[in-house]
């Protein structure tokens, strides 16, 4: 669709974004049992252009969930399992030789990343020199090699699994990646319905058909849209303050930011939660964002953008714990005179 700028337009285009979410997540829904909050976390980032990191024990169905979505639209996808010896150069490409026209010459060799949808699985496993080579795919959408910048295909997202519990041979995803993730999900347990459709749909011969539903041209049209959404000015500021309230010795954060956290969320926490708000108002078909968007998103936007100190780790404080406190002690109505 072209770019909407009649109210009949934009009214049309809304319709059209809320089908398409709606017949992705049904999509998803045929091969992932439950988890209609971490589905509909991992469709906010497709929306709004945004990578993902999903965190939990093997077996939850993080892959089979990236998997899912990567059918149900017409996108090109590749898979990395990470692992301790894997390079750089197994991600982004490299320059091997080759005959070109009886002459040996170097050709650029295009690695994996070189697709829309990266599935990096178990991403903490890789050393931190092979977890940076996502670094500038992830920010400018772009890999440069011997000197070269080569531009990605849009969209592109990054969807990233790491195993929470395991110690030893893991990497800790350093603070500069983890704030280039716009969600951090948390993926749970299934429930007893749940664990029993699973086992229905996996021991009884139940395959699941899943059917592209989107193409890429609509992808950027919706994310474009999703950023034409309204937002008041009082619900941006409360999105501003909430990031401010993560500081540390900021005018906005209480005595338990100032006791348990070392390093507070940066500015792509704001944007973060602007757009996810966005996308939420628009999916429920809203004109524009409210405060509750704002909070329904502030965990998986803050949660791995504020960092513990020593004492916070010590206490047994959590990061889902001061995000949680600080909702619900932040005032929602704008302070003028604090400002």
């Amino acid at each position: 669709m072209t770019d909407p700028r009649t109210i009949e337009q934009v009214r049309e285009a809304a319709d059209e974004f809320r089908r398409d979410y709606a017949a992705v997540r049904e999509q998803i829904a045929r091969a992932v049992v439950g988890h209609a909050d971490i589905v509909d976390g991992v469709l906010t980032c497709l929306f709004t252009g945004g990578h993902c990191l999903l965190e939990g024990v093997p077996g939850l169905g993080k892959t089979l969930l990236v998997r899912s979505l990567a059918q149900a639209l017409s996108l090109d996808f590749r898979r990395v399992q990470f692992t301790p010896d894997l390079m750089p150069a197994d991600i982004t490409g490299t320059q091997v030789v080759r005959e070109v026209g009886g002459a040996r010459q170097f050709v650029f060799e295009p690695g994996p990343v070189f697709t829309q949808i990266l599935l990096a699985d178990e991403i903490n496993r890789a050393t931190p020199k092979t977890q940076s080579a996502l670094l500038e795919a992830m920010q400018e959408k772009s890999v440069t090699v011997a000197g070269e910048t080569h531009r990605l295909k849009r969209p592109f997202f990054v969807m990233a699994t790491q195993n929470p519990l395991e110690q030893e041979g893991v990497y800790p995803l350093p603070e500069a990646q983890l704030d280039r993730f716009f969600f951090k999900l948390n993926v749970g347990y299934s429930g007893r319905d749940e664990l029993a459709e699973i086992l229905r749909r996996t021991t009884q011969g139940v395959t699941a058909e899943i059917t592209p539903v989107l193409a890429a041209e609509r992808i950027l049209a919706h994310q474009a849209l999703v950023q034409r959404v309204a937002i008041a000015d009082h619900v941006q500021d409360y999105a501003v303050r909430m990031v401010l309230a993560t500081h540390p010795g900021g005018e906005f954060a209480g005595p338990e930011v100032g006791r348990f956290v070392k390093i507070g969320a940066s500015p792509r926490a704001a944007q973060a939660l602007v757009l996810a708000a966005k996308c939420r108002a628009l999916v429920a078909g809203r004109a524009a964002a409210a405060l509750e968007d704002i909070q329904a998103v502030a965990l998986p936007a803050l949660r791995h953008r504020v960092i513990l100190n020593f004492e916070g780790e010590a206490e047994g404080f959590t990061t889902d714990r001061i995000v949680q406190n600080l909702v619900g002690a932040l005032p929602v109505e704008a302070a003028a005179a604090a400002r």
